[in-house]
């Protein structure tokens, strides 16, 4: 085994150089691999919100024409026992 004398400075320090290179290189695969794993969790979650979203869209569209067509009907019952009450005859007046 060699003694610390006998190795070269310069094979210590591309050992050395080739480590840091290895560890730099590891450490930003995995910032990489979560980064790409957070980013396609937030995708999966804004697909279903949207998909959510899109469904109470269509919800709301529905009840909207609903209530149009049901305040239509009401209007026209109302026009209609309005001129059926005008038909009717006058109540004699009562005098106090």
């Amino acid at each position: 085994m060699p003694t610390v004398n006998q190795i070269k400075p310069e094979a210590t320090n591309k050992s050395l150089e080739m480590d840091i290179e290895r560890n730099v290189s590891e450490s930003l695969r995995r910032v990489y691999e979560a980064s790409t794993c957070e980013i396609d969790n937030l995708i999966g979650e804004l697909r279903g919100l949207r998909e959510t979203l899109e469904t109470d869209c269509d919800h709301l569209q529905r009840d909207i024409a609903e209530y149009a067509k049901l305040s239509r009907g009401v209007m026209q019952l109302t026009a209609v026992a309005s001129d059926d009450v005008e038909k009717l005859p006058r109540a004699p007046r009562v005098s106090q």
